[in-house]
């Protein structure tokens, strides 16, 4: 099993935008239960199919498989629940870590999320000066919540 440690944070200002070649990706989920989820991905031109467990803090189960990008497209269009999640995701390289800030698009346009994946919960990491509120355990930032609860219909973030 696949294990993925990750911490999820607001972004701050507008620092983000030139670091990085923005890649379109498309997801949807064909199961978006809290305890599981599954998802289709297309990410420039590779479909990925990808299972998650349930959260444990920043940790979860993660088994990831590349399909076929017809057979991608075909799920996002008749199989996913609504509405899919579009954003552009920029991998940015700072301090031995790749982070990856993601500008969602669609009805959940406006927010702009950063992400670093770490070798072991307790990892120290340094934060780049775009970085903001750590928000790993809100679920509404989830992608898979996001389908339910889109950005756009939020009171306040």
């Amino acid at each position: 099993m696949g294990v993925e440690i990750e911490r999820k944070f607001l972004v701050v200002n507008e620092a983000w935008r030139s670091l990085g070649e923005p890649v379109l990706l498309r997801q949807g989920y064909l199961c978006a239960d809290p305890l599981r989820t599954v998802r289709v991905r297309i990410e420039g031109d590779q479909g990925l199919l990808t299972i998650k467990s349930k959260n444990e803090g920043a940790a979860r189960g993660e088994w990831e498989y590349p399909i076929p990008l017809l057979e991608a497209a075909e799920l996002l269009d008749r199989l996913c629940e609504r509405p899919l999640v579009e954003k552009y995701r920029r991998r940015i390289p700072y301090a031995g870590f790749v982070w990856e800030v993601d500008e969602f698009l669609g009805e959940n346009a406006g927010l702009v999320v950063a992400e670093i994946e770490l070798p072991a919960v307790d990892a120290e990491f340094a934060l780049p000066d775009w970085i903001g509120r750590e928000v790993t355990g809100d679920k509404r930032y989830y992608n898979s919540s996001l389908i339910r609860s889109p950005y756009s219909t939020w009171t306040h973030a």
